[in-house]
């Protein structure tokens, strides 16, 4: 089995641990050691990496992708490639989240129901460059919910249980649920989405609005469930993450309205769901994103009103110690793929988070997600060895993680993916 001895770094775990001074063995795909002295026995190591007091991490994790997106602007770009090209952009997307560092990708939804699937299967089988994907459904909605665009005079833009070929599947009540979820099961789908509130985007279903039933949400944790699958929600309005966690489901995705009773509901399932607000969308479209959206249409559609209930709602549910992951809507024309690692500073910016706890959300709350507790997430001994060796200490400056030039490293699954030249040359 070969050993990797990666030497003279500063160790930032993922536990919460305070970064120390030392070394990490890496034999085969697996961490073997980590110390804060180089190891007795390094010369058994076959490939020696003195890093020079760089900074090494877990890997991150992308906890709200969407690997089918790529500089769109509007539904209809989501639609609009090829089935052949848009597996081709997939993977591209892809290989953008490793070279950044981001070693697992959640994917939250897909504009075709198997993109994120035949692009995890190639790169499981190590024929493609990317990170550990679970794959996403597409996005599972209601008549009149989010992503149903059709009208009785023009039936566009959605998918029928028949003819899955766009973004959103359109069901109503629990046996339509059911089956749904069972047909994204079968075509290989790691994780199920469905939109239970309305959004910005839509304005006859703005985001104070619940547009799934309790009933329907539950059919589709069941179902899932029962295949061995995950549930994420889009909830922003009260009463759909209220029904979200009392269906049980396993991920929520921005939650930007509460009330005391929807913070203690959260709270109390703390240990069993993860929340990802999503933040990095909106303060794009806010600072960003004049070219596409002027300033006027932004604050039509409410979002900048959104970003402070986002604010009041995930500072008070930090505090309440809720897994957070970061994850914002990355891969429309205003928050490009390979940004995605600026929402950790946007953790700290809007929640509170200090950039150590900021830090954790991307990595070991990210493991925790990706359903492998005690193999990601943290540098530990017997961990998969994913790991981003970076030029510089984000806890002192954090925008250096999005920052491609600053990473000197990416591990994953113990292969080296990118190595700078000047630790190329010291090995």
């Amino acid at each position: 089995m070969d050993r990797t001895l990666i030497k003279n770094v500063s160790i930032f775990d993922g536990t919460g641990r305070k970064p120390f001074a030392g070394s990490v063995v890496v034999a085969g795909n697996r961490i073997e050691a980590v110390t804060d002295a180089t190891p007795a026995d390094a010369a058994r190591a076959e490939v020696i990496i003195d890093c020079g007091g760089k900074f090494l991490m877990p890997g991150m994790t992308e906890g709200h992708a969407h690997l089918s997106f790529d500089s769109f602007t509007c539904t209809e770009d989501l639609i609009a490639p090829p089935p052949e090209e848009h597996a081709f952009l997939t993977a591209r997307v892809a290989k953008t989240l490793l070279d950044h560092g981001f070693t697992s990708a959640y994917s939250a939804s897909e504009a075709k129901l198997r993109l994120a699937v035949a692009v995890r299967n190639e790169v499981d089988a190590g024929r493609l460059p990317g990170p550990r994907i679970r794959a996403g459904s597409l996005e599972i909605t209601v008549s009149g919910g989010l992503g149903d665009e059709s009208r009785l005079h023009n039936p566009r833009n959605c998918s029928t249980l028949s003819n899955a070929t766009s973004p959103s599947l359109v069901i109503d009540g629990p046996e339509e649920m059911r089956k749904a979820v069972r047909l994204s099961c079968r075509e290989g789908c790691d994780n199920i989405k469905l939109d239970v509130s309305g959004d910005p985007f839509y304005p006859h279903i703005p985001a104070s609005c619940t547009t799934m039933s309790l009933e329907e949400i539950q059919m589709a944790v069941q179902t899932a469930h029962s295949f061995g699958r995950m549930v994420n929600v889009h909830a922003r309005s009260i009463k759909s993450v209220q029904n979200s966690v009392i269906a049980g489901v396993d991920m929520i995705y921005h939650a930007e309205y509460s009330d005391e009773e929807t913070l203690d509901m959260l709270e109390a399932a703390r240990d069993r769901i993860f929340v990802a607000p999503s933040i990095g969308l909106f303060h794009t479209m806010v600072h960003e994103a004049e070219q596409w959206l002027p300033r006027e249409v932004v604050e039509g559609m409410g979002i900048p009103a959104l970003i402070e209930e986002s604010v009041k709602t995930h500072t008070a549910l930090r505090k309440r110690g809720i897994r957070h992951l970061i994850g914002g809507d990355y891969g429309f024309a205003w928050n490009m793929q390979g940004s995605n690692a600026r929402d950790v500073k946007y953790f700290m910016d809007y929640y509170g988070y200090s950039s150590s706890e900021a830090l954790v959300c991307a990595t070991r709350n990210g493991g925790l997600a990706m359903r492998r507790e005690g193999d990601l997430g943290t540098l530990e001994v017997g961990n998969l060895a994913d790991m981003l060796l970076l030029d510089g200490d984000p806890l002192q400056d954090v925008t250096i993680l999005a920052d491609k030039s600053r990473i000197a490293m990416v591990m994953k699954d113990g292969n080296l993916h990118t190595l700078s030249p000047s630790l190329k040359s010291a090995i």
